[in-house]
């Protein structure tokens, strides 16, 4: 941004600049190393785990745009690996499953069959979940004749008074 100023003193005009400061942010590998963020490699892994899958560029843009501006909120100057592919997984997990699959089985560097199988079913039963929930609509206690406190209903109107003193007449 460009500024014409004048000295208060002397009376002399002048310009001056301003620049917004960028601050690098560094990425702190899993054996400690640390490099610069590069944003092509993040979007490489994850065009990679969507590959030939119904996600568009569009879509990987937005996912790597979402965590960089969340990064940016943070003002953190590092950041871990680990951070990132959780960020990551957790974007693709709702936009395509079999992607959010082959991310996860590089990113968490599955040893053997059991490990895999165990994350698809955890999606599997996440998925069931969703579905249940879209198709369900949770009433509220009042709506079904109940209190929301903790104490019980009250009984009926003709119960208590069928209990309860007779009421007086004066007169």
């Amino acid at each position: 941004m460009r500024r014409r100023r004048e000295c208060l003193e002397c009376g002399r005009r002048f310009t001056t600049y301003e620049y917004i400061e960028e601050r690098p942010l560094q990425v702190v590998k899993r054996g400690g190393e640390i490099e610069p963020y590069d944003r092509r490699k993040l979007l490489h892994s994850i065009e990679v785990a969507a590959a030939k899958r119904p996600v568009s560029a569009a879509d990987i843009d937005g996912v790597v745009e979402e965590i960089e501006h969340v990064l940016d909120r943070s003002d953190a100057t590092e950041v871990e690996t680990q951070r990132l592919g959780e960020m990551v997984m957790e974007r693709l997990k709702a936009r395509d499953h079999i992607a959010y699959v082959r991310f996860a089985s590089v990113y968490r560097n599955f040893k053997d069959l059991t490990e895999f199988y165990d994350e698809l079913k955890d999606l599997d039963a996440r998925t069931a979940q969703l579905e249940l929930r879209r198709y369900q609509q949770e009433l509220p206690f009042e709506a079904i004749g109940y209190q929301s406190s903790a104490v019980s209903p009250a009984p009926p109107p003709s119960v208590e008074r069928a209990k309860g003193p007779k009421p007086r007449s004066d007169g």
